[in-house]
């Protein structure tokens, strides 16, 4: 989307909520970026928000993606418009996805790792 705030957040949640399953509930770890934590964002029922610390994009996974995308695909590169920019963006994430694994490597930080493995114990 071309735009961050509130109303791009509630679009996303309620997307992402109803295409989970049935009686199934998502935690999802957020920023501190202020259209996350806005009193006006209705969180559906089946997501939790869980924040990460302030300042602390070392906890972000999405962080890392985002650092492989730059560094493989779209660093030193001069673009024409926004249309170019989305394209570039689209082309390296189809990249990315198409590398089997390579998102979960990117995101697998030691506290998610025993934070799965807990819950699939219960």
């Amino acid at each position: 989307m071309p735009e961050v705030n509130t109303g791009t957040m509630q679009e996303f949640l309620n997307q992402f909520a109803n295409a989970l399953p049935k009686n199934e509930v998502a935690a999802m770890f957020v920023d501190q970026a202020g259209w996350h934590s806005s009193r006006e964002l209705v969180i559906p029922e089946n997501v939790v928000l869980l924040p990460l610390p302030s300042y602390s994009p070392e906890l972000n996974p999405i962080e890392r993606v985002w650092l492989h995308l730059k560094e493989r695909y779209l660093s030193h590169r001069l673009l024409d418009d926004y249309d170019a920019i989305v394209d570039a963006v689209c082309a390296a994430w189809n990249k990315l996805t198409d590398e089997d694994g390579r998102i979960k490597s990117l995101c697998s930080f030691p506290w998610i790792e025993k934070l799965i493995s807990a819950t699939v114990k219960t």
